[in-house]
């Protein structure tokens, strides 16, 4: 009888930790999603600029006059 309640007691308790551990990774999928889009916008940013812009150019015309 007390061995069967301990049995019961373990089971809810692991039932528990993974409904917790669902949500975690949820959550740390939602933030590793926000973390790439701002990493997107902020290299967007960077490369619409008129100096990358120009660097950009340089180099792919040197590539194409290199061959």
């Amino acid at each position: 009888m007390r061995n069967t309640l301990r049995m019961n007691a373990i089971r809810v308790w692991r039932g528990c930790r993974r409904r917790v551990d669902a949500g975690m990774t949820t959550a740390e999928y939602a933030v590793g999603t926000l973390a790439a889009v701002a990493f997107a916008a902020a290299l967007i940013a960077v490369v619409k600029s008129d100096t990358v812009r120009a660097a950009l150019a340089r180099i792919i015309q040197t590539a194409l006059n290199t061959g």
